[in-house]
């Protein structure tokens, strides 16, 4: 068991748990408490997966596109244009739909994506197939809420990256809530506790999981590249380089030669030369990285340890109810007063320079880590390619719901 940075007891306590059931286990420098498995934890299993471990929002990931545009581009003046990025952020607000469905003008969305097409849908029972297809094809492409974000970037070059977070929407929860049930006895459909289920691959409710947790996986894919390059079309710009993982997501690798199922909950993939897009806050840098390439044994060993994997992002120190507060949802009442005010968010994101759209105080830079303490605390683990300074920071706004956005 190897841990990166440090963690309260509780996110110690859950990796322990998760130990006695793994084969080879690590938490990286963002982790927090989580289900069961803390987020940030990476867990290996000899020949079966952790519904659990995976989580609800399969596949959730980050991609980023690098653009042929400067930040000279967005303004007359041959320098940021504050008015310029407001439309900007106006626009991509008004196009990309947040929160449950396509409700904005992003009408042309990849809802005929061959994945609709694939055999792997059989594997969902036959009564409740046709409203998981529909309900995919109706979400594919949306951002959801949370800390789900889309994002214009600039690099210390000036460069213009897009960065969108989102994961598999309602597909993904509904194949790991009704898994979840399979693996504890129960009928699909029925509501069970959040608890550990492993599921042997070789047998069919494993087999059938895996292969819709892929489906999830290719979906997920489709619907952030198709979202960031439609803001990079917004901005007037081509698309150089796409970055793109993701953190919520199990994997067959080999690992000291031995072959295993890798479940990273929170973390990216990191092998050596393996890109990745970090985020840190609304009121943040975010960057690309790469697993470092090294023939140090010093090295080699620790990414070892680390099971080839680093950081997501930059790891919560502060509940959602403890920021927000927590109110009475019929009458409105305040049930307990959060940590976090609007003044203190607005205040950070303007001495950043970010134009926001959307977003609550439950995910203000103040509930996060500093992202650079993190990835110090990753060590020689990996390298940093381009620092990425966040223009445009657009979210679903506070009272957005959706109950996928975990």
């Amino acid at each position: 068991m190897h841990v990166f940075g440090s963690h309260e007891d509780n996110t110690l306590a859950q990796l322990r748990n998760v130990a006695k059931r793994a084969r080879k286990v690590a938490l990286m420098a963002d982790g927090h408490l989580g289900y069961v498995m803390p987020i940030g934890g990476v867990a290996a299993y000899a020949n079966a997966v952790s519904v659990v471990g995976v989580g609800f929002d399969i596949a959730c990931g980050n991609a980023a596109i690098k653009t042929d545009l400067t930040v000279a581009d967005l303004g007359k003046s041959g320098g940021e244009d504050r008015k310029n990025l407001r439309a900007f952020a106006d626009e991509i607000a008004e196009t990309v739909s947040f929160g449950m469905g396509r409700k904005n003008r992003a009408d042309d969305a990849p809802v005929d994506h061959p994945l609709f097409d694939e055999p792997v849908w059989s594997a969902v029972p036959g009564k409740h197939r046709q409203a998981l297809h529909t309900k995919a094809r109706q979400q594919l492409g949306t951002v959801g809420s949370g800390n789900h974000y889309v994002d214009v970037f600039a690099d210390e070059d000036g460069t213009l990256w897009v960065g969108v977070h989102f994961g598999s929407r309602g597909l993904g929860h509904t194949i790991a809530s009704n898994f979840l049930a399979l693996g504890q006895g129960k009928a699909w459909g029925d509501r069970v506790p959040e608890t550990e289920v492993l599921l042997s691959l070789d047998q069919s409710v494993g087999h059938d999981y895996w292969h819709l947790m892929n489906l999830a996986g290719r979906y997920a894919y489709a619907g952030r590249e198709w979202v960031a390059r439609k803001v990079v079309k917004m901005l007037g710009g081509k698309e150089v380089e796409l970055v793109h993982n993701h953190h919520n997501f199990a994997w067959k690798e080999v690992h000291e030669g031995e072959d295993l199922v890798v479940v990273r909950k929170g973390a990216t993939p990191a092998f050596p030369g393996q890109k990745g897009f970090v985020g840190g806050s609304m009121g943040d840098d975010a960057v690309i990285v790469s697993g470092t390439a090294s023939d140090d044994p010093a090295v080699t060993e620790v990414q070892r340890k680390a099971l080839y994997s680093t950081v997501h992002g930059a790891g919560r120190i502060m509940s959602r109810t403890a920021a927000a507060g927590k109110r009475n949802r019929k009458t409105g009442r305040v049930v307990s007063e959060g940590r976090v005010s609007p003044a203190m968010m607005e205040r950070w994101v303007k001495e950043k320079g970010v134009i926001l759209r959307g977003g609550g105080l439950d995910e203000s830079p103040h509930v996060y880590r500093r992202l650079p303490d993190v990835l110090a605390a990753q060590g020689s683990t990996i390298v940093v390619e381009h620092v990425l300074r966040p223009l445009i920071v657009v979210m679903a706004g506070a009272e957005e719901y959706d109950p996928y956005k975990d």
